[in-house]
């Protein structure tokens, strides 16, 4: 048995015996920690792969709601600018009613101080004040149209024909622009709410957008064409 032993270990000494059993075993380890540290790469990619997605997912139904609020805005300013001069060339007419024409102009200067601050409104306070003097321009204006029809010698003006086109083409590009924005507005608040976009969107500062709340009345184009056709017989 000694003599066995001795000869064992003289045969590893002298290299004529290699015991690598050790090695396989430190290779399997190291093998195993490459293939773990491949999963986690792997599932790091993906987390990655999927929050940057979230997250221009978000700036860019964020960048919708921007560019409908800015058409609105755009509109709801060209309609602000017609008014003066269809209310100079209104009051041209005899007899006029001079509190259908008050009430327009009071209801411009309500849209005047209930001005949002430049860029996107966040604030729902200021920006259901703006939509409210913004409808009750809206209104005002209707019910000017409505008494404009009892006086036939506007029909003949080209200064106000001219406007009456311009201010029909404004309300119905402000209608649009409205559903645009309320579309844009419900697709953003429904994505920043979903898992995983929730997460992203509360690391970045992603904020809930108020809605455009709109009065039955006002979520129909106003009517302001005129019926001037019918009245060539007069």
């Amino acid at each position: 048995m000694l003599r066995i032993v001795s000869s064992v270990l003289s045969g590893i000494q002298k290299g004529n015996i290699m015991i690598d059993f050790p090695n396989n075993q430190h290779g399997s380890a190291k093998m195993g920690y490459l293939i773990a540290a491949g999963v986690l790469v792997i599932i790091l990619l993906i987390i990655g792969g999927t929050a940057i997605g979230r997250y221009n997912s978000l700036v860019t139904s964020q960048e919708k709601v921007e560019a409908a609020w800015s058409e609105i805005d755009n509109q709801y300013k060209r309609r602000f600018d017609l008014i003066p001069a269809l209310v100079n060339t209104v009051k041209g007419a005899a007899d006029f009613e001079k509190s259908t024409l008050e009430a327009v102009t009071e209801a411009r200067a309500s849209v005047g101080r209930a001005q949002l601050p430049a860029g996107l409104p966040t604030d729902p306070a200021q920006m259901q004040a703006y939509a409210k003097a913004q409808q009750g321009l809206g209104t005002a204006l209707g019910r000017l149209m409505v008494v404009v029809e009892r006086y036939p010698e506007l029909k003949a003006n080209q200064n106000f024909l001219t406007l009456q086109d311009q201010l029909e083409g404004t309300e119905n590009r402000i209608a649009v622009a409205r559903r645009d924005y309320i579309d844009a507005v419900l697709v953003y608040n429904t994505l920043r709410r979903r898992f995983p976009s929730n997460m992203i969107a509360g690391m970045f500062g992603f904020e809930k957008q108020p809605q455009l709340e709109l009065e039955p009345e006002v979520r129909e184009t106003p009517k302001v064409k005129f019926n001037f056709e019918n009245k060539k017989g007069d």
